[in-house]
């Protein structure tokens, strides 16, 4: 795990973005697997302004979303499809055909997650997947439990991922319960992954993610044994002077 502890938000956001870009330009027929939320928002509007310079071109990438609300249309303003759409795909030149979010009003939630996870490893899987992280540790929406689902499924949020995420609804009542995720496993086979964490509360599930034992309780501690992490970290949650073990040295930025 490299692991870059930031300064500021707005520096987080551009080095995610110059790692994304980097990817692409080496590979611009890429998978490239998107979270949703606060923390890659800046990142966001990096990667659109780097597209705007002709710098960047997503003509060719592929995207798959970690997750959506179960019971949401595409239309929901708080549909993960809608984020996705406002804050990202509208501004740049992906394809639509080339855009992936399970849909969260499907018909049959089982079927479109196995169609789900066979279009992902139809393609040979996320060559680069972007993820924040819950208060709860969580990563997509995999709560912490005694046990986890490898692929794509639909799981029931926790009651603190439905309060932490009720400030983007009128009120705790209209936070979705369930949704559809990747699984672990899935994620696990991402051929490289960005973890971003931003803010105080992240202090918690970030110190178990860099050195508390792997557990299914802290789902994000599964990424310790990936062999390609990165770690974009607030300093002030993470600052380089507290690392002392060499696994997990801070990279020069």
């Amino acid at each position: 795990m490299e692991i870059k502890p930031i300064n500021s938000y707005d520096a987080m956001s551009k080095l995610a973005a110059k790692i994304v870009a980097g990817q692409i330009i080496n590979k611009p027929k890429m998978v490239l697997g998107f979270a949703t939320g606060s923390t890659p928002l800046g990142m966001y509007r990096e990667l659109v302004k780097l597209y705007k310079k002709s710098k960047l071109d997503f003509s060719k990438v592929i995207t798959f979303n970690l997750d959506e609300y179960l019971g949401l249309s595409p239309e929901h303003p708080q549909s993960y499809h809608y984020y996705m759409y406002e804050n990202f795909f509208k501004y740049v030149n992906i394809r639509e055909e080339n855009i992936h979010i399970p849909k969260g009003n499907a018909e049959d939630p089982v079927q479109e997650c196995l169609d789900y996870e066979k279009k992902i490893k139809g393609l040979g899987g996320i060559d680069l997947q972007i993820l924040g992280i819950g208060v709860n540790g969580h990563v997509g929406f995999n709560e912490p439990n005694i046990n986890l689902e490898a692929r794509t499924h639909i799981i029931q949020l926790s009651n603190e991922t439905i309060k932490a995420n009720s400030r983007f609804f009128k009120n705790l009542g209209e936070v979705p319960k369930k949704a559809i995720t990747m699984g672990m496993a899935t994620i696990m086979k991402s051929k490289k992954i960005i973890l971003m964490a931003w803010g105080a509360e992240k202090k918690k599930p970030i110190l178990k993610v860099i050195s508390g034992p792997i557990a299914t309780e802290v789902p994000a501690s599964l990424l310790q044994v990936h062999n390609d992490v990165i770690l974009i970290v607030d300093k002030k949650i993470y600052p380089s002077s507290t690392v002392t073990d060499p696994l997990f040295y801070p990279s020069k930025i």
